[in-house]
């Protein structure tokens, strides 16, 4: 299941986000949003996991929860 993650820091890194959503199962990959231009965080990224029973566990507990002093926005990724 992609998951989208927001409201991040922009110091947080992806082997940051592997660390916490891994508490809750398989991580496939992560990656965080990048300005093209400047390399720094845009605040929000996706994480991609194997279980859609551990995605959904890691969505229901970890959205809102504070993150390096931020509220997490955490909800599965829509697909355009």
């Amino acid at each position: 299941m992609n998951i989208f993650v927001g409201n991040l820091d922009f110091k947080v890194k992806e082997a940051d986000l592997e660390d916490l959503f891994e508490e809750y199962g398989t991580v496939e990959s992560v990656k965080i949003i990048t300005d093209k231009f400047t390399g720094r965080s845009k605040g929000y990224g996706f994480v991609i996991m194997e279980n859609e029973q551990d995605a959904n566990k890691a969505i229901a507990e970890l959205n809102g929860a504070s993150f390096e002093n931020r509220a997490m926005v955490v909800n599965q990724a829509k697909s355009v």
